[in-house]
C-alpha cells in the first residue's frame, strides 16, 4: 500500500503521521486489498472556530476510490471521525465484492420445465 500525507496550512509532523498510519492499520485489517491511499490534511481560516480542521482521504481499491472528508475543531477527532467513515464504507465495499459470488443462471441444473413445454 503506497501512503501518501500532505497538509495545506499545516506541516504535517512525524506524530500526525503516525497517528494517521496507525488508524489505517484497523482498516487494512478488514480489508486488505488497498492500492493507493492520499491522505490530505488542513486547517481553514475561516473566522468562526469550529469545525476548522479539515482531514481527507482517498483510498485507491481493485476498481474503485473511495473518497472520505470530515472536519473537526481538532485534527486529531477529524482523522477519527474520517477513519471511522471509512471503515464503514470498506466494510460496505468488501460485503458487496462477496455479495457478487452467486451462481449464473445458465450454470443451474435444469428442472426439465424447458423440455415438457
Amino acid at each position: 500500500m503506497n501512503l501518501t500525507i500532505s497538509g495545506h496550512h499545516l506541516e504535517v509532523t512525524p506524530a500526525i503521521r503516525e497517528y494517521v498510519q496507525n488508524k489505517l492499520e484497523r482498516i487494512t485489517r478488514h480489508f486488505d486489498h488497498v492500492i493507493d491511499t492520499h491522505v490530505f490534511l488542513a486547517i481553514d481560516n475561516l473566522t468562526e472556530k469550529e469545525k476548522r480542521q479539515k482531514a481527507e482521504i482517498n483510498l485507491q481499491v481493485s476498481g474503485k476510490v473511495l473518497h472520505v472528508a470530515s472536519a473537526a475543531q481538532d485534527l486529531y477527532a477529524a482523522i477519527d471521525t474520517l477513519m471511522d467513515r471509512l471503515d464503514r464504507q470498506v466494510l460496505k465495499h468488501k460485503s458487496m465484492l462477496q455479495n457478487h459470488n452467486h451462481v449464473a443462471h445458465k450454470r443451474l441444473p435444469d428442472n426439465g420445465e424447458a423440455a415438457a413445454a
